[in-house]
Order: C-alpha cells, then structure tokens, then sequence
C-alpha cells in the first residue's frame, strides 16, 4: 500500500494511512469501507454492524511476520502479480473462485504446530505464551546484499535472554527444515494437497522483489467472519484429518465473531522494540541448541543483510475469551 495510504494519489481521500485508508493484502479485501478514495457501496451487504463486502477489493503482497494468538503462530509470505496497490472487482478479487484472484491467497505459511511440531509454541511450551517474548524474521538472500534475490525467509524467537531457534518441520515427504524456502513450499503444497499458487504468483523472487520496492507495517488485532481464525488454531477444513490440516488445539467450534466480539471486547496486544537492521544486529542473547539445524545460521557475513525484529506480549487476562462451545479462545495478533 501507498505509505500516506493513498492521500496524495486520490483526490478524494481526505483520510489518509493514520485512519487506515489505503490498506491492502493479498486476500483482496472486499470488507473495506474506502478504496481508492470512493466507498466500497456497490454491491455492499453486511455481515454485521459494523462489516461487510462490497464489489470492490484492495489487493497487494502481503508478508504475514507474524500471525499469531496464544495457541498458534505463522509466518506466511503471499505474492501478488500487480505491483503495489491494486483495486480489483469480481474474478480478479478471487470472488467466487478463491483461486482466482491476482494474489496467492493462501500464501507458503510456516506454522510448528501444522508442521508436526506440537510441543513448540504454546501455554509452557518452548516459546511459551504466558511470557513476553521476542521475534526476530530475517531475509535472506543468494548474494549476501539487500539488492540479491531473496531465497529464505527464517524465524528465531528470544524468550528470558534465550535465542531460540525455530521448529523443525516433522510431516512425512516435507524436508527437515525450519525456514521457508522454495523447495519447503513445493514440498509442503505437494504433500499437503494445497493449491500452488504461491508459486504462479512469484514464489519468494515475487516477494523479495515487492519487499526490495518497499512496504508498509500494519498492526492489528482481529477476528475471521469467513471462517473463524480455524486456518491458524484448529482443525481446518473442519472435516479434513490428513497433514497440514491440524494447525492447532482450539476447538472447531471457536472463534465466531459475535461471541469473540463480546467476551474478548477489551482484549489487548503490545507490540514494542520494532527494530529493522543488519542480521544479527537487532536482537541479543544465548543461542539454544534444542533445534538448530545448518539451515539456521545467523551469521552475517555469508548470507543476508535484513532482519524484522519485534517484541510481542500477550496478556493472557485480556486477550481470552471463554465460550460456551469449548476451551478458551484468543483473540488474533498480527503483523503484516
């Protein structure tokens, strides 16, 4: 999206980025109210008070560094063909057909949970949710510059002083890594039976290149009235029982708007330290050695020179919600 969300491109924008004008993602949003300084009323039915589609939808890249709540985590890069902002209507939105659209909407996700690692991310597990903790995503590229092709995407966490390096993926026919790449996209699509459409919409060389144009930080909390959060935290398809459909231990029947719009209606994230830099230069502490793999150095010299670093706290008192249906369920942080 345009940094000044569109202010001085659309004459009739008024609004600009501080009042969330102009934003866009590779899901083709049809919910916005304002695109490209018109309102998004054709066509425009409401699923609620306060949402709704519209004929018209907002798509761009969109990289996902973290989508999370206390049960579930992702890091998820989605390719686009259009460069930068792209308004989009009907088949190009990825409407009625999700696949489409001009954008990957499903994107070459990383989530230790889906990947077979269940122990990884959690209430007491190895990042353990109760506790502040760091990430830290850095981009690597086949050149060691800012100006290479990108090729690797990694994900680190620091918990109490502690470096701690990501799961290992453990589903069957998928490579032993812990990073994204491409050949961990086509192995994951493959033995998941996901669509490939990462791959038609750039793969990794599509992202790198819209990251190398520049983009802009979109921090929210959230919650899914398409399918209620399921594709981070539970079974999904809810009928699925294969790999790469378990990407969490939330109920099925979790995470419906009007109940999350109520019992979580105060619930709350902190997002501070937002730091980009050299790698290995916007973070510090001891490095485990639990689930290193060669794939996880984060040396400078030989590899990349970017890295996105946030710190993440989750209050466990705020951002909960308790239905009837089942265990508690967490609201959604995200950063785009």
């Amino acid at each position: 999206m345009d940094a000044d969300g569109g202010l001085s491109k659309y004459p009739n924008n008024k609004a600009g980025a501080k009042y969330g004008t102009g934003y866009c993602d590779s899901q083709c949003p049809r919910d916005l109210k304002f695109i490209n300084g018109e309102a998004n009323v054709s066509g425009w039915g409401g699923s609620s008070a306060n949402s709704g589609t519209g004929d018209y939808g907002s798509c761009c890249n969109e990289m996902d560094i973290w989508e999370a709540n206390s049960i579930s985590t992702a890091y998820t890069p989605h390719p686009c063909t259009p460069v930068g902002q792209y308004r989009c209507t009907g088949a190009d939105c990825g409407y009625p057909s999700r696949y489409s659209g001009v954008c990957d909407p499903d994107g070459c996700d990383f989530n230790s949970y889906r990947q077979g690692d269940t122990g990884f991310y959690g209430p007491g597990k190895t990042v353990d949710t109760t506790k502040k903790f760091t990430i830290v995503t850095q981009f690597i590229t086949d050149n060691g510059t800012a100006s290479g092709k990108l090729t690797e995407i990694r994900r680190l966490y620091v918990q109490n002083g502690v470096v701690i390096q990501n799961s290992v993926n453990k589903i069957a026919g998928i490579p032993a890594v812990n990073s994204i790449t491409d050949a961990y996209c086509d192995a994951q699509k493959t033995t998941f039976g996901d669509q490939k459409q990462f791959q038609a919409k750039g793969g990794l060389t599509g992202m790198g290149q819209s990251l190398a144009r520049g983009g802009v930080l979109v921090l929210s909390v959230w919650d899914d009235y398409a399918v209620n959060m399921l594709w981070l935290d539970s079974q999904y398809p809810t009928d699925c029982t294969k790999d790469g459909c378990y990407r969490g231990t939330c109920p099925t029947t979790s995470g419906v708007p009007s109940e999350v719009e109520v019992s979580a209606a105060s619930a709350t994230v902190t997002y501070s330290n937002i730091r980009v830099g050299d790698i290995g230069s916007t973070y510090s502490g001891t490095t485990t050695s639990t689930t290193k793999t060669s794939t996880t150095s984060t040396k400078t010299s030989t590899t990349s020179t970017k890295t996105s670093t946030t710190t993440s706290k989750t209050s466990t008192t705020s951002t909960k919600t308790t239905t009837t249906t089942g265990p508690t369920q967490t609201h959604y942080g995200q950063v785009r």
